[in-house]
């Protein structure tokens, strides 16, 4: 009887043993840092991997993530320093540097989330309210988001935490004023293309007369030219005609009279009536010219 009660009592203090060893033991991951905390207070922060003692019972670990975080910020609406309206959609990334601090300003990383978007979206106001929107769209975009940075790291030390970046993922006018500018863009377009037109309709204008008054020259002086060759050919023909007339003036005659019968005897419209033996038919009947003889009688 005696030795069945030691045995229960000795699995007891074992039982008991494991439960105390398990509830002293824990482990922290490279991924995280773990907080022990003894009675509700904070005691120590654990920050390497591994295995690691806790007083049983009263310690309890607390564990945050120590890789980098993503802090999704919805759109907003700023006014740049030149009065225009930006919608602007950033995001930053933070790590927890400091674990105990973290744990007594804010607690857990969703509280940390919502208290580090209420100080991006000042931060965003304040910086890009200083700057006109050429700046924020395209001239100094890297260095505002440096600034925005720089300003909401300082006011997250505070809560422990370190902020490596801001970026400014889209930053445009709202879709009305989107609109609007695009149709005044549209509209410029359009006026600079009807300007086009009309300055190059003139230019082809230009050129069309341009081209007609040489035309009309180049012809007047080819005609010119023409009718002085033309005279030239006639004198160079009638001085021609002129030297055979003195040479041979019987040949000449024929043929001239060849010439004539060419030009009159075309097939056309007109018809005349002469005499078989009249001057104009005399190579016909003589080959020399001559009339004929009177018969006699």
């Amino acid at each position: 009887m005696k030795s069945g009660i030691s045995g229960i009592v000795a699995l007891v203090i074992v039982l008991l043993a494991i439960v105390i060893g398990y509830s002293s033991l824990f482990t922290v991951r490279q991924t995280e840092q773990a907080l022990v905390v003894r009675l509700g207070e904070p005691i120590r922060v654990v920050t390497e991997p591994g295995l690691n003692f806790k007083a049983p019972f009263i310690d309890s670990v607390i564990s945050i993530d120590k890789r980098i975080l993503d802090l999704e910020n919805p759109s907003q609406e700023v006014i740049a320093s030149d009065q225009k309206r930006l919608v602007v959609d950033a995001f930053a990334r933070y790590r927890i540097k400091n674990a105990l601090r973290f744990y007594q300003s804010v607690g857990t990383i969703p509280a940390a989330n919502i208290q580090l978007t209420a100080l991006l979206n000042a931060a965003l106001r304040r910086v890009l309210g200083e700057a006109t929107f050429i700046e924020v769209v395209r001239d100094q975009r890297e260095a505002l988001m440096g600034r925005i940075r720089e300003q909401l790291d300082k006011q997250a030390d505070a809560y422990g935490i370190a902020v490596v970046d801001v970026r400014i993922r889209r930053a445009d006018l709202p879709d009305q004023n989107s609109q609007a500018v695009y149709q005044r863009m549209q509209t410029e377009r359009q006026r600079e293309a009807a300007e086009f037109r009309a300055q190059g309709g003139q230019k082809a204008q230009e050129i069309r007369s341009k081209a007609d008054r040489e035309a009309t020259v180049i012809i007047a002086e080819a005609n010119s030219q023409a009718e002085q060759v033309r005279g030239e050919g006639d004198g160079e023909r009638n001085r021609i005609f002129a030297e055979s007339y003195s040479k041979d003036p019987q040949f000449f005659a024929f043929y001239r009279a060849m010439s004539a019968y060419e030009t009159s005897l075309k097939s056309n419209d007109t018809r005349f009536l002469l005499r078989p033996d009249s001057e104009f038919f005399r190579f016909f009947a003589n080959p020399a010219g001559k009339p004929a003889a009177a018969p006699q009688r």
